[in-house]
């Protein structure tokens, strides 16, 4: 029985089962379940989980890519009351086995395709593929009718870099996510009758958070995708069965650059959405130019708060085209200079949020999270400006770090990386602009030795994931510093913007 308050994340698909249980719910290609059969599904699939000895606040990683498993996999740990641990599919070695470690897993739901790539000492089930796989077992299990969730129990642990090398778990309830849900339905606009299409991973929490679940919550027919292909994506839309789409600027610079998105008929797409990083106004103006009756929302916020934050609506772009909009409906903002006092409109400040769906900290790591929160306002590292409407505009960044096609890198990471190579004295690890990846990992390298670009590359990539690497290796003879002798990485970018 779902609990009256019904602030969980399983009862959001529960409501919508009961609503309209012959509804197709989710298409991944693959197979496509019903409400009522997603619902049964998830139910099975707890079962299973937790006659595998898990016990509830276990937390369960998940390493796969986009399919309907990961999906049964997300809603079957939160009734099972276990912490789903999302992992960036992408992610090898090091940095792979530390969210595995450092989140405590008990175990580690993955597709049979990366199941080598896993640290060893935590077992491994297969999430679909396998006769012994997730989906497989939860097909005939018996349906799971344990203890229900309750509204304040973390259900998800979000790994975000932040500035530092280590990524951090930003710990998530039922009840932040809920509430990000309702912000995210009442902003976006979405509705039953949208036919959303789902391409970016799963594993990262706009997708996920900001779509997917809520779809689900209004009772949507999802189509989801193992990544965003370009042909599909416009086949899709073009067959009519999605009009709703959601990508990254990489990916809509991607389909504006396509040969064959100019005689595409794509007047059946009705809500474009934008997010993950800065979308340049260059593009922004030729995609609403090729698509006049679309409606574009510019989506910003970030993990630690669901991660919906601040929405750009379509009724809103016009001549606030650089603008990341206004806070959502459960979300409270405001710009504060570096002691905490409020700045006035057209000021920059760091903007600061307090919200229901704020994460609670990040797991295992106090100091952390008194570093973000002070006196209950979470402190965001992103600098912008309010007009007197209340619209936000993103100007710079507090912390230092990268937003490389919609992912974000540690500099501090790539540096050491690089610091290990012998014939390195110094580096400076900074964004330039970059017209596939918005934002390119550049690495501003004082040598004490014959080095290369490419040899500096290579051995980045041989010690931390090969996106975080630097797409660019520049040499100086010096790096500039300021009087305490910090790096002065604005006038780096300054002076290699261009170049």
């Amino acid at each position: 029985m779902t609990p009256a308050h019904g602030s969980t994340v399983d009862a959001v698909l529960r409501r919508s089962a009961r609503r309209t249980p012959e509804r197709v719910a989710l298409d991944d290609g693959e197979s496509a379940w019903t409400y009522r059969e997603l619902d049964d599904a998830v139910s099975r699939a707890a079962g299973v989980l937790l006659a595998r000895g898990l016990s509830p606040g276990d937390r369960v990683a998940a390493y796969g890519h986009n399919s309907g498993a990961y999906l049964i996999a997300f809603l079957a740990c939160a009734r099972a009351r276990l912490v789903h641990v999302p992992v960036n599919q992408n992610l090898t070695g090091g940095d792979l086995a530390h969210i595995v470690g450092q989140s405590g897993s008990s175990l580690v739901l993955t597709d049979p395709g990366l199941a080598d790539r896993l640290p060893g000492g935590v077992p491994a089930m297969a999430l679909r593929h396998t006769e012994d796989s997730l989906l497989a077992r939860q097909a005939t299990a018996p349906l799971h009718e344990g203890p229900e969730p309750r509204p304040e129990e973390v259900v998800q642990l979000l790994y975000t870099s932040g500035t530092t090398a280590l990524p951090k778990g930003a710990m998530m309830t039922h009840r932040a996510l809920v509430h990000a849900y309702l912000s995210a339905i009442s902003a976006l606009d979405l509705s039953a009758g949208d036919r959303p299409v789902h391409s970016l991973p799963l594993y990262h929490s706009a997708q996920m958070h900001v779509f997917l679940m809520p779809y689900l919550a209004v009772g949507a027919t999802n189509l989801v995708l193992a990544s965003p292909d370009g042909d599909r994506l416009l086949d899709l839309i073009e067959q009519g069965r999605a009009d709703s789409l959601f990508a990254p600027p990489t990916v809509w610079i991607g389909l504006a650059g396509r040969p064959d998105f100019a005689t595409r008929d794509l007047r059946g797409l009705r809500k474009a959405y934008y997010g993950a990083s800065v979308m340049p106004v260059p593009v922004l103006e030729r995609l609403r130019a090729r698509l006049p009756g679309l409606a574009f929302y510019n989506c910003f916020g970030q993990s630690e708060i669901g991660p919906l934050a601040m929405v750009l609506a379509p009724d809103e772009h016009k001549g606030r085209l650089e603008s990341c909009g206004r806070p959502v409906l459960f979300v409270d903002a405001r710009l504060v200079d570096e002691d905490g006092e409020e700045v006035p409109d057209d000021s920059a400040g760091e903007i600061v949020y307090r919200s229901p769906q704020l994460c609670e900290g990040y797991w295992d790591d106090p100091e952390a999270t008194a570093a973000a929160f002070r006196e209950g306002w979470f402190r965001s590292g992103d600098l912008a400006v309010r007009d007197a409407h209340g619209y936000y505009t993103i100007v710079d960044r507090v912390k230092d770090v990268i937003n490389s096609g919609g992912v974000l890198v540690a500099s501090r990471e790539v540096e050491d990386a690089l610091h290990s190579h012998e014939a390195v004295a110094e580096v400076a690890v900074i964004a330039l602009p970059d017209e596939r990846w918005i934002e390119a990992v550049t690495a501003v390298v004082v040598p004490r030795g014959e080095v290369s670009e490419a040899e500096l590359i290579a051995h980045a990539r041989e010690r931390i994931t090969h996106f975080k690497a630097p797409k660019r290796v520049l040499f100086v003879d010096g790096l500039p510093r300021n009087a305490s002798g910090k790096i002065l990485k604005r006038e780096l970018r300054d002076r290699f913007a261009a170049s």
